[in-house]
């Protein structure tokens, strides 16, 4: 597999880690399509990496806030949902290691993101306190350790139960992905960096670039649409994603 391959699979990586659709399952296709030589569910979790640093990058002044102790909310928030999803997706990532990524799966991702504009639409209010909000947003994020499942989709439909603003739910959704992506990197550079050629590298660059371009689309096309209206656009695409994979089948 040649470097201009690999450098799909970064962009890919890139574009659809923030979209309510499951970028793992998206590069796991894709690398199999391209004949990638490395296991496609291992090179889409290798890809992850580029995204890490393009939200680290992107949010850093929240980061920096964090580690300066100056956002006591944002830290508790965090500090909640990493409780919840890490020792959830590790759990669920021993029983559902390279489960196939099924149609069942972008389905349900279309279910949640449905309810979402359903909710959005009808002002449909839960009163969640934000401890509350963070537990269920971590355990979905937990969730997302199966292959296939949406980890943007699945929080942002968490998020959303609470009444927060649209803005804010993608940015909470793309902050909490951080330690759970950066869990999972430090287990690839400790136990399968070794399989991983020189070729395969600067497509971290080119998810790490397309990676702080698609946030800032998405970041600032949020706040001048309906969030209803993009939620129902990606339940869709979720759902005709569904319907594409058993036809293929």
């Amino acid at each position: 597999m040649d470097t201009i391959n690999y450098l799909i699979l970064g962009l890919l990586q890139g574009v659809f880690e923030w979209v309510p659709i499951s970028s793992e399952g998206v590069v796991a296709v894709a690398a199999k399509y391209l004949q990638a030589s490395q296991n496609p569910v291992d090179m889409a979790l290798f890809l992850h990496s580029g995204t890490l640093l393009a939200a680290l990058w992107y949010y850093r002044r929240d980061w920096q806030n964090v580690l300066l102790l100056k956002d006591r909310p944002l830290i508790k928030f965090l500090a909640i949902t990493a409780l919840v999803s890490l020792p959830l997706g590790f759990a669920v990532s021993r029983f559902a290691a390279r489960a196939a990524m099924g149609a069942g799966l972008l389905a349900l991702t279309g279910i949640g993101l449905l309810f979402t504009a359903w909710f959005q639409t009808k002002k449909i209010r839960l009163n969640l306190g934000q401890n509350k909000l963070a537990a269920i947003a971590g355990i979905l994020q937990g969730f997302a350790a199966i292959p296939g499942f949406s980890r943007s989709g699945s929080t942002i439909f968490g998020l959303s139960l609470g009444g927060l603003p649209p803005e804010k739910i993608l940015r909470l959704s793309y902050l909490m992905s951080v330690p759970a992506v950066a869990a999972s990197t430090a287990y690839f550079v400790l136990f399968e960096a070794e399989q991983f050629s020189l070729a395969m590298w600067p497509a971290l660059a080119t998810s790490f670039a397309a990676g702080i371009l698609t946030l800032d689309l998405l970041t600032k096309f949020v706040s001048k649409i309906n969030f209803a209206k993009f939620a129902l656009a990606f339940s869709l695409l979720c759902f005709s994603g569904a319907a594409v994979e058993i036809l293929i089948k």
